[in-house]
C-alpha cells in the first residue's frame, strides 16, 4: 500500500506541474480577495485504510493576499470517505462524513508554484457506526500547488487527529476560482 500512495502522489505531483503550462502564471496581489471552488479526492492512510480506500468531496476556499507571494486562506466543505466491504458487511458500517474547517497560507515560491500549509478541525457529520460518538478532529495539511489567474491544482498530506482515532489522506484538489 505504500508503494501506491508513493506512486499516487508522484502522479499528482506531476498533473500539478504540467496543467496549465501555457497560462500566466499567477501570483495573489496584495490586498486582493479571490474565491475557489474545489473538486477533492484522496486515498485515505493509517487508521482510516481498513474503512475506506477512496475520499471524493467538495470545497469552498476564500484567499487573501498579503503581499504578491504570500496569501492566507480559509477553506471548507465536506469530505465523504466512502466505506470497504469489511465495514459495511463485518461492522454493519456506514460511510464516514466529515466537514474540514481549515486556515492557512499560501507561499508562492515561482512561476505560479506555491507551498502551502493549513490547520483547522474536521467535524464528522456522521461516524462510520450508526450510534457511535461524532467526533472533532485537529487537522494539519501540508501541501503544493500550482495557480494560474483561473485553476489551483494542489496536492498535500492531511493529518486528523484526536479522540484516540487518527488518520490521514493524501489528497489531490482542482479547483476554479476568481477575483472578488
Amino acid at each position: 500500500m505504500k508503494t501506491m500512495t508513493k506512486m499516487i502522489a508522484s502522479a499528482f505531483t506531476a498533473a500539478a506541474i504540467f496543467i496549465g503550462t501555457n497560462v500566466k502564471a499567477q501570483t495573489t496581489p496584495a490586498n486582493a480577495l479571490r474565491f475557489g471552488i474545489g473538486l477533492e479526492t484522496g486515498i485515505p492512510t493509517g487508521n482510516a485504510d481498513y474503512r475506506s480506500h477512496f475520499m471524493l468531496g467538495g470545497t469552498a476556499r476564500l484567499q487573501y493576499g498579503v503581499s504578491d507571494n504570500l496569501a492566507l486562506t480559509l477553506t471548507s466543505g465536506y469530505y465523504n470517505f466512502f466505506a470497504t466491504d469489511v465495514v459495511k458487511n463485518v461492522y454493519n458500517g456506514r460511510s464516514l462524513g466529515e466537514i474540514p474547517v481549515k486556515a492557512g497560507i499560501k507561499a508562492f515560491v515561482g512561476s505560479g508554484f506555491y507551498l502551502a500549509g493549513e490547520a483547522g478541525a474536521g467535524f464528522e457529520v456522521h461516524p462510520v457506526v450508526e450510534g457511535a460518538s461524532k467526533n472533532t478532529k485537529l487537522i494539519l495539511a501540508p501541501g503544493l500547488g500550482y495557480a494560474t489567474k483561473s485553476w489551483d491544482v494542489g496536492v498535500r498530506y492531511e493529518n486528523f487527529s484526536g479522540s484516540g482515532d487518527n488518520y490521514g489522506l493524501v489528497g489531490l484538489r482542482i479547483a476554479y476560482g476568481f477575483g472578488l
